[in-house]
């Protein structure tokens, strides 16, 4: 059974339909984060692919008190409208960290092993890029997750082949929406 969509969640999926942009992630994709983050105890996330807030609502509501999310995107009104689905959810400003900018650009500027999750929701061709960036910026025990990548022609078969064959990664591949990739980094052997 997964979680609905409460007012919150509703008005930033319907914020998405407005605008034309992103789809959000389906209900199921959202309550699989949630508890992702639940699981790994996430007090730091990174999320690639703002979007209009959905996912980073479910992110914020899995992690701790007091957690903050760092989310990437490259168009200022998804951020403008992320900010306000966040706080209509009741979350302080302070947790929601959105910067601006192709996030191949700014990840090689946050913290390595800082963040406890990476959540991956862009163009699935650069999703390669994006795990080798999540394995820098994870701690040991934490979790990278990919949505839409079930492994078909379209989302890029060589990400599944990828995180399968790193011995520094345990995956699982979720039949929620189009597909959640999601792998925990080992901790050091």
């Amino acid at each position: 059974m997964y979680l609905t969509e409460d007012e919150p969640l509703l008005a930033a999926r319907a914020n998405a339909d407005d605008l034309g942009g992103t789809e959000p992630v389906p209900p199921e994709v959202g309550a699989a984060l949630r508890f992702l983050a639940c699981a790994v105890g996430a007090r730091t996330a990174v999320e690639i692919g703002t979007g209009c807030g959905s996912s980073g609502i479910w992110l914020l509501r899995g992690m701790r008190p007091g957690s903050t999310l760092t989310s990437v995107d490259t168009e200022p009104e998804y951020h403008r409208m992320a900010r306000k689905a966040f706080v209509q959810a009741g979350f302080a400003q302070n947790q929601c960290r959105l910067i601006l900018g192709r996030a191949l650009d700014v990840l090689p500027r946050l913290s390595d092993g800082a963040y406890d999750m990476v959540f991956c929701d862009a163009d699935v061709r650069d999703y390669p890029d994006y795990l080798a960036a999540a394995l820098r910026l994870l701690r040991p025990g934490g979790i990278v997750a990919f949505n839409n990548s079930s492994g078909d022609e379209t989302t890029g078969p060589d990400l599944v082949n990828l995180v399968r064959d790193d011995d520094r990664l345990v995956p699982v591949l979720l039949p929620l929406g189009d597909g959640l990739l999601a792998a925990v980094k080992r901790g050091e052997q």
